[in-house]
């Protein structure tokens, strides 16, 4: 089963959306704005994407700055999930999971990865 992180106000997001449904693929979108995940799923898809907790974070968005997070030389896995539960918009977008991989959509062909 797949599940798509998505924003729709993000044209990535919205091209990721379009590639699944093109493909025929079966998938859940978790419109993460509206129900935030929780730190135990958060911990999970950064396990997932292997790739530094600071990938998974907008560095561009005001609030990574109002958090502090640019002040950091490094980022940990609990910083960035910590700062993902204060400020869910901070996710990178899109995130196209399956059970046991992730990968961010940046840009949104990189989802074919899983398909």
């Amino acid at each position: 089963m797949y599940r798509l992180y998505h924003n729709p106000r993000c044209s990535k997001s919205r091209t990721a959306l379009a590639l699944l449904e093109e493909a025929g693929t079966s998938f859940t979108v978790i419109r993460y704005l509206d129900e935030p995940p929780s730190a135990s799923t958060l911990q999970a898809l950064l396990a997932k994407l292997g790739v530094p907790a600071a990938d998974v974070l907008r560095h561009n968005e005001p609030a990574f700055r109002s958090l502090g997070l640019d002040q950091l030389a490094e980022i940990d896995a609990e910083t960035a999930i910590q700062a993902l539960l204060k400020e869910p918009k901070l996710l990178q977008r899109p995130i196209l999971e399956t059970d046991d991989r992730a990968v961010i959509g940046r840009p949104p062909e990189q989802i074919r990865t899983l398909l």
